[in-house]
């Protein structure tokens, strides 16, 4: 069997392949591909450097693939032609099974952010191969502790439960859905334990003992503030509508699909801010 990781020499790839060669995977039998190639030559698999737009490159990665996990791309905007080379190239192989790293509720949600997602599901659905959409809630990462402990934390999302999660829980779930049978078809809502950006800067508060407060600011005002310390305005924007979103529960999922895969409690809250503290 050989498994062919797209995206690998990200943090949600590399940790995926750890994940399998935890599960017993050798790793004569996985391959992972990317541009940053250095960044996963310890783990012992076979790399090569392949970026989403090269078509031909992807062809020929995926020619002996029995399984694909597709990790989406990170570049808001060109993604669905960079998906299409993708999805193309594992029609062309044939490949076994395409596990695709979806969002969260993407037939569903007006988020911004989740219509790439829910075009690429959909162009994966037509080419009639055996899938399965792991739909990732948001990443414990993207919240920066750090910051929260120097500034305080902002945003648009107000009450909203967020249903985040750390990378390698994610990664655990995928590797799962690649080591065992029984997922073509199915599409898994995954979220950890729930938190409102509130409780969040209140658990950074209780476990630091220095005073972490949330200001919510509404999108307009959010996505002006994110313009102000740096980003484009095209990301700021796509920022700012998640946590508009996310206000209205865009961004809530129950913990059994997760959990489900993973065959043990998501981590908690508690649990990962302690990391990011030490770290």
């Amino acid at each position: 069997m050989t498994i062919v990781v797209t995206g690998a020499t990200g943090h949600l790839g590399r940790l995926t392949i750890q994940s399998l060669l935890a599960r017993g995977v050798p790793a004569s039998e996985i391959v992972g591909l990317g541009r940053q190639i250095d960044r996963i030559a310890d783990l012992g698999v076979t790399v090569k450097q392949v970026s989403y737009d090269d078509p031909a490159g992807l062809r020929a990665a995926f020619e002996d693939a029995d399984k694909v996990l597709f990790i989406s791309g990170s570049e808001v905007g060109k993604r669905i032609e960079q998906h299409r080379n993708v999805v193309d190239a594992a029609k062309a192989a044939n490949v076994g099974l395409i596990a695709y790293t979806s969002a969260p509720h993407a037939d569903t949600t007006d988020m911004k952010l989740a219509a790439e997602h829910l075009a690429t599901e959909q162009m994966i659905t037509a080419t009639g191969l055996p899938a399965v959409f792991l739909r990732n809630s948001w990443y414990t990462e993207n919240y920066n502790v750090e910051q929260a402990l120097e500034h305080g934390m902002f945003g648009a999302a107000g009450n909203g439960k967020i249903s985040a999660a750390p990378r390698a829980d994610f990664a655990e779930a995928a590797a799962a859905v690649l080591t065992t049978d029984g997922h073509a078809g199915k599409v898994y809502e995954l979220g950890g334990v729930a938190f409102t950006l509130g409780e969040l800067a209140a658990e950074i508060a209780r476990q630091s003992g220095k005073p972490v407060t949330y200001t919510d600011l509404g999108e307009e005002k959010y996505r002006e503030m994110l313009v102000g310390v740096g980003l484009p305005e095209a990301a700021a924007a796509v920022y700012a509508d998640s946590d508009r979103a996310a206000s209205q529960g865009a961004l809530f999922a129950p913990t059994a699909d997760l959990e489900g895969l993973l065959g043990r409690p998501a981590t908690p809250v508690a649990t990962w801010v302690a990391a990011a503290l030490k770290a």
